[in-house]
């Protein structure tokens, strides 16, 4: 009997190595090195799995002759999940999506699995829950009587014989770490189970044209969980998040080979699952009739969507020594910079302040045009003057104190007119001409931060 082969992976990067090492060279981590011991059969990936075992050969083709068929895509009934896959599925491909424990995706797959227009039924497959765990969860949902297939199952061999049976028209995985191959005898979850499962489950949706939507864990540090391998060999990758104490899910696309990388997806947990929600501007907004100081609205761009963010602040004297600096949904350095700005360019005084930042909503934005607003909601804190609430913000601040053009300004624009408000500060870099009496809003242009304050509060 030939004695099994053993390889040493490591549980950070998947770099492999002959012996064991207590350093990976190639991701410098301690400790991350694991034994796994390899089947002696090495057959293909389509031999393993049912597929052909004779050699499939290709040839090259001229990128002229190359004949360019339609890409049809598929509906999956939920038009924020279309939004962020650019459209729909395509046929064939495979998208991985990840998220905190408890956050919602597998409540956001079902509603896909049992709600979109698809040709054949779906085959949802579960690693983690029983059939009658996931009947209770379409029972809730208003599910419980639609068709599809439901499949506890982690073997993966036993998963393709099932869907080579009745081809479905999607396969939902639930998860990826739970899967194993019977050519394998390591673990669920490691490194080589991961990567093997995930190249199979490639081969086969390339093959058959049909779609497969994975769910990844993720680690502490939030990466999806497993090699960085599995993000290179699916089509699409999506995050899944959002804060446990709000009601609101972001769907960003982190890689999209099918459509762009800039789409954002909203939802609103309630107690009947997700639901897509149409127009997020009106709940970020101030929800308060009173004008009330340190409060900011923003006109930001998430992906291609414009939204009217409120923009909240504190500003109070530091009881200890060291003031506190602390902002929820906005980058902790960049309010260290925008304050060393107003101090130094404005004359405003925070160093003996403690500084609390917030996006309302619980919501997490990247955009630099939201500089103008915390801006202004920092300076009403301070002075203890509320900004009226007909007015938002729009422009980038730099380290000069000058207010820097941003992307999209008609966007932002028609977004701001569209919900009511009658006036928006801006960068005067900004090309707006035309605008202003077309969108029926009062467009204020500022170079210098140091002008923003004498045109509020003055």
């Amino acid at each position: 009997m030939a004695k099994p082969k053993k390889i040493y992976v490591c549980n950070q990067c998947g770099t492999t190595y002959p012996k064991w090492a207590g350093k990976c060279n190639a991701c410098e981590s301690w400790n991350s090195i694991t034994e796994e011991v390899l089947a002696d059969e090495a057959p293909t990936k389509l031999e393993k799995y049912g597929g052909s075992a004779g050699k499939v050969t290709s040839i090259p083709l001229e990128l002229s002759a190359i004949e360019m068929g339609e890409m049809k895509r598929i509906s999956t009934g939920d038009g924020e999940f279309d939004r962020v896959l650019g459209g729909g599925l395509v046929p064939g491909s495979l998208v991985l999506i990840g998220g905190e424990p408890g956050i919602g995706k597998s409540t956001l797959l079902l509603k896909v699995a049992f709600t979109g227009d698809f040709k054949n039924k779906v085959l949802y497959v579960s690693g983690e829950e029983s059939a009658e765990q996931i009947k209770m969860r379409a029972n809730r949902m208003g599910l419980g009587d639609r068709d599809g297939y439901i499949l506890p199952e982690t073997r993966l061999d036993s998963i393709i014989k099932v869907s080579k049976k009745i081809k479905p028209g999607l396969i939902i995985i639930d998860s990826i770490q739970t899967m194993t191959s019977s050519y394998l005898e390591s673990a669920a979850g490691t490194i080589s189970q991961v990567r093997e499962c995930a190249g199979a489950l490639q081969q086969y949706a390339k093959s058959r044209g049909i779609p497969i939507i994975l769910v990844g864990h993720i680690t502490k540090e939030g990466s999806i969980a497993g090699p960085k391998v599995l993000e290179h060999i699916v089509d699409t990758v999506l995050n899944f998040e959002g804060d446990r104490n709000y009601v609101y899910r972001m769907l960003r696309t982190q890689k999209n080979r099918f459509g762009s990388t800039d789409e954002l997806g909203i939802y609103e947990m309630n107690a009947g699952g997700l639901d897509a929600v149409e127009n997020p501007s009106r709940l970020l907004l101030r929800q308060s009739d009173e004008d009330l100081s340190g409060s900011a609205i923003s006109a930001a761009i998430e992906g291609v969507r414009p939204l009217l963010i409120e923009t909240q602040a504190l500003v109070s004297p530091a009881i200890y020594g060291t003031p506190q600096r602390s902002a929820t949904g906005f980058d902790l350095r960049r309010l260290s910079m925008l304050l060393a700005v107003l101090e130094k360019k404005g004359g405003h005084q925070f160093g003996t302040k403690d500084v609390f930042l917030n996006l309302a909503g619980g919501i997490k934005i990247s955009d630099p045009s939201l500089d103008l607003s915390v801006a202004a909601a920092l300076l009403s804190s301070l002075e203890d003057i509320p900004v009226a609430e007909h007015i938002c913000f729009c422009g980038e601040i730099g380290l000069s104190g000058e207010v820097r053009a941003v992307s999209r300004i008609e966007q932002r624009i028609q977004e701001a007119a569209r919900l009511g408000f009658k006036s928006m500060y801006y960068s005067h870099y900004n090309v707006v001409k035309g605008l202003e009496d077309q969108a029926a809003l009062k467009l204020i242009p500022l170079k210098r931060i140091e002008e923003l304050y004498g045109s509020l509060f003055v």
